[in-house]
């Protein structure tokens, strides 16, 4: 059995979000950390409190689904917060923010009276805390997005020998963090067929009045299967038996509850470039798994490139957000099937790469190189992924 399977290794995985918190944190300010249910957030700030970069803060850590702190804080009395916080708190830490009703306004009356305060607020439902602290906080707020398991997160802990010996049970079981804690395959699928099953929606059914999770989980199902291609609404709209604009606004809820994300087309120059669809790839590749019930080894997958390129996206996500990377993501495609994975536009220069699990000789497009004349090209294989990714 592979050591991939302790709970020790869950314990001490080192989160790289506790470098942007450092980093980020200041009084005056709400840092805001985004990310989907069950990825860790509660424990990433259990775990902060702890650590010696704040030991000389008077911290106050509450919980916004208690009633005492969702009442306190709904009631907009200032004196009152204060007292339930601790008049003498430096770092006052919010859990579940969004279960509170009003919290941006309520969290800036605190900081316009207390500006030396310092102040982390943290949810799951991306949508509803987002539209009730972004508009009250604006310029008085950062934010962090909490990803599942990064594959550097592993390879700073155990080292590249450990990850190499789990690189296949990361890549196909993912990346959330109890998944580290079970000891065998068969904990880990009935871990995430639970997540999948009692979680994955719990934010769009409560937040939207939607009744029924169905479906939501045949969209699901229908999108795992084309991961890397372009999505088309009426496509979708008429093997669900849905309306088209029903279709956009359940992908707009599962790409803000953190369960898939929005890749659009690249377009500046040809007419002959795909620009207004979209690619969806998954947060996370064992949940994308769960949600077709496939768990077979990678030598039984007749998937292999999906998982892979899901994989690497998402991989590479999680390094722009902790390395402090600013970059627009695309896909870049043309009528005549003229295609590269990925495209990064920063400082100026577009970064094309083309995912594929084997090496092979592969020549850049020329419509791209032509075009684009501060444009380059990279084949990303399971020879040189690491340096893309960590």
């Amino acid at each position: 059995m592979s050591k991939f399977n302790n709970l020790a290794l869950f314990m001490i995985i080192k989160r790289e979000a506790f470098n942007l918190i450092k980093e980020k944190i200041e009084p005056g300010k709400v840092l805001v950390i985004y990310g989907p249910r069950r990825v860790g957030k509660t424990f990433l700030l259990e775990q902060l409190i702890k650590d010696d970069f704040f030991k000389k803060e008077k911290i106050s850590f509450l919980k916004g689904d208690r009633k005492v702190v969702s009442d306190t804080f709904s009631s907009g009395n200032l004196n009152l917060i204060k007292d339930l916080i601790g008049k003498d708190t430096t770092l006052f830490i919010l859990d579940e923010a969004q279960k509170i009703e009003n919290i941006g306004e309520n969290l800036k009356l605190l900081i316009d009276e207390t500006p030396q305060l310092k102040i982390i607020a943290s949810g799951s439902a991306s949508f509803e805390l987002a539209s009730q602290l972004g508009e009250p906080l604006t310029g008085r707020k950062k934010t962090i997005k909490l990803y599942p398991i990064w594959v550097k997160e592993l390879i700073e802990t155990k080292g590249k020998l450990f990850y190499e010996e789990i690189f296949e049970q990361h890549l196909i079981y993912g990346g959330y963090p109890e998944i580290f804690s079970k000891n065998s395959l068969r904990e880990k699928r009935e871990y995430l067929e639970e997540l999948v099953s009692d979680y994955l929606f719990r934010d769009i059914l409560e937040l939207e009045n939607i009744k029924n999770s169905k479906k939501l989980r045949d969209l699901l199902t229908l999108l795992a299967f084309q991961i890397g291609k372009e999505v088309s609404l009426n496509e979708l709209g008429n093997i669900l038996d849905l309306h088209k604009n029903t279709v956009a606004r359940y992908l707009d809820l599962l790409e803000k509850s953190f369960i898939i994300i929005n890749i659009r087309g690249f377009s500046r120059n040809l007419r002959k470039e795909v620009y207004k669809t979209s690619r969806y790839y998954f947060y996370d590749n064992g949940v994308r798994n769960a949600v077709i019930n496939n768990f077979n080894p990678l030598n039984l997958r007749d998937d292999l490139g999906q998982l892979w390129e899901n994989y690497i996206v998402t991989e590479r996500l999680k390094k722009q957000m902790y390395q402090n990377i600013f970059s627009n993501n695309y896909f870049w495609r043309t009528y005549t099937k003229k295609e590269i994975d990925w495209v990064e536009e920063k400082d100026g220069k577009l970064y094309g790469y083309e995912i594929k699990w084997k090496k092979k000789k592969e020549k850049p497009p020329n419509d791209w190189l032509l075009t684009y004349k501060n444009a380059s090209y990279k084949l990303i294989t399971k020879e040189n992924y690491l340096s893309f990714v960590v």
